[in-house]
């Protein structure tokens, strides 16, 4: 019957073969798409219902108590409203508004630890009822009771870490409301795609806005969109040259060193 360190073995063997499998797997598909696209642009992406995608997943959120909207039949003026003919700000699923994001973010951070410890234990049986002296029939050689045990530890630890991020992102991206929540708050969702030669520089972004957050332009900051979810990126020769090849990132995940 295989031994237990055996029978790891071949759990590990298993894993690694079914992750290389599977990434190999990845790497074709990919492969095959590129190989489709040879000597042409990379393909932009259908205009699709996001709420459509299998991944779309309704926003749900803690709502409060609906209140009913205040009535004012002699009055001219609607409530929320900034124009007095006519709010054009986004209002109802379908509109679109333009979500500005103006990001300029840096961290700093240094951090120094040391940690020194040193410890002496001693322990001495110098009368043990009289059976002191028994000790030499169990041990292989004549201790001295005074000093039975005796044990220095010292343990010096020193760590050094430091941090330093600069992030800088300015664009306006055009977003549509795709669901509106129960308390009037908007769920937006906004995709961009730019082809420039050979390279398509992609722009997405999504999250929850208050309709007060509204600009009377009809724009928002991205610091007003909760759960807020930005992401620019690209695909095309040059993004391929700087992302590691399959076989390097399994490695980097496996290997222990």
């Amino acid at each position: 019957m295989p031994s237990n360190t055996t029978q790891n073995s071949w759990r590990r063997l298993a894993l690694v073969t079914g992750l290389i499998g599977a990434t190999a797997l990845l790497s074709g598909c990919n492969a095959m798409k590129r190989l489709s696209e040879v000597g042409e642009p990379p393909k932009l992406s259908s205009i699709d219902n996001p709420t459509q995608s299998e991944s779309y997943r309704p926003v749900s959120l803690p709502m409060p108590a609906p209140q009913l909207a205040e009535s004012n039949p002699n009055s001219l003026w609607r409530a929320g409203a900034r124009s007095f003919f006519k709010d054009q700000r986004a209002n109802q699923v379908g509109d679109i508004l333009t979500v500005v994001v103006d990001m300029s973010d840096s961290a700093a951070l240094a951090n120094t630890t040391t940690r020194s410890r040193t410890n002496s234990e001693d322990l001495a049986v110098p009368n043990l009822f009289g059976l002191e002296s028994e000790f030499t029939k169990v041990l292989p050689e004549t201790i001295d009771p005074s000093n039975m045990f005796n044990m220095d530890s010292n343990t010096s630890n020193r760590g050094t870490g430091s941090l330093d991020r600069t992030e800088a992102i300015d664009l306006r991206v055009a977003a549509i409301v795709i669901q509106i929540l129960p308390n009037g708050n908007y769920v937006i969702h906004g995709r961009q795609e730019i082809r420039v030669n050979s390279e398509v520089r992609e722009v997405q972004i999504a999250g929850v806005i208050r309709a007060a957050d509204i600009s009377s332009a009809n724009e928002v900051n991205y610091d007003k969109i909760a759960e807020a979810r930005i992401s620019y990126g690209g695909r095309g020769t040059i993004s391929d040259v700087q992302q590691p090849r399959y076989g390097s990132e399994v490695l980097d995940i496996i290997l222990p060193f």
